[in-house]
């Protein structure tokens, strides 16, 4: 039987999911407030900042402010925006250190280029996944999104975006905009064989590329791996579109001899590709 209880993003636009009932829920519901600080403090630590150097962060659907009080705390300054006005007014009533601007984040990060010295977004991105208007397209949405976001961050800077993937086609569609706006990166996933604690998180890099940051809990370190050589594939995907197809070539033919071992079947030696009996050209 399937379930009836229905994500948040499929009930509506989030200016109306998050209305003042909503919003107040940040600020009297102690199970929330922790996992809301949790996650800020995770995407924090993934941003790698230098230590001992206060630096400039945007807080993408900011919400009530609470990320931003651990932006705050870390000695960090930050510009939050969000779509939910209701949201915002708890933020001014708790008197967050920030500036907060009200704003929708498929319509474009609204700051000149070169701005921010790295980004986070907690529970916001999968918003934009959904089509709340006749008008709205997930793609071109995530594509705005993230082009502009690139465009305001300092080159070398990261963007680590904690979100609830619906399927594995939704993050498909995710990464997929964000390498067609220029970003680098991958996948982490903390605690990947939990059904509670599992989190995603998109950690992207602007203009320079990086190592991913390993996730936590056990399997993490595979998991970061297999995302990883996931993203570089799908850049080479479309590196390959126009140029020659690296397909039949001795790393496609390695690599699928590789994946069929892991299959448990069987594999012939192949004199052409295996390293055996070759002797080497001058």
């Amino acid at each position: 039987m399937a379930s009836s209880v229905r994500r948040p993003e499929q009930t509506g636009p989030p200016e109306l999911f998050y209305n003042e009932a909503e919003a107040r829920k940040y600020t009297q519901n102690s199970r929330m407030m922790e996992i809301q600080t949790q996650m800020s403090e995770r995407a924090v630590e993934l941003l790698c900042l230098p230590e001992d150097q206060p630096c400039l962060l945007l807080d993408v659907g900011c919400g009530s402010g609470l990320s931003g009080d651990h932006i705050s705390e870390e000695g960090h300054h930050w510009i939050g925006i969000d779509i939910s006005s209701a949201m915002l007014d708890v933020a001014l009533d708790r008197e967050v250190e920030g500036d907060l601007i009200r704003g929708d984040m498929g319509q474009g990060i609204p700051f000149r280029p070169g701005t921010f010295d790295g980004c986070i977004s907690v529970s916001a991105l999968q918003w934009l996944c959904n089509a709340d208007k006749k008008t709205h397209s997930p793609p071109q949405r995530l594509y705005r999104f993230f082009s502009t976001l690139y465009s305001s961050l300092a080159r070398g800077a990261r963007a680590v975006l904690q979100l609830y993937p619906e399927n594995s086609e939704q993050l498909e569609l995710v990464t997929a905009q964000a390498m067609r706006a220029g970003f680098t990166g991958g996948m982490v996933v903390d605690y990947p064989n939990s059904t509670k604690a599992k989190k995603f998180f998109l950690c992207l890099f602007a203009g320079v590329g990086g190592v991913l940051p390993k996730g936590l809990g056990e399997g993490a370190a595979n998991q970061r791996a297999s995302n990883q050589v996931s993203f570089t594939n799908q850049r080479s995907r479309f590196k390959n579109i126009r140029g020659k197809s690296a397909k039949k070539s001795k790393d496609w033919i390695l690599e699928k001899k590789e994946r069929r071992r892991r299959q448990g079947k069987e594999v012939r030696p192949d004199t052409k590709f295996s390293g055996r009996n070759r002797r080497p050209h001058f």
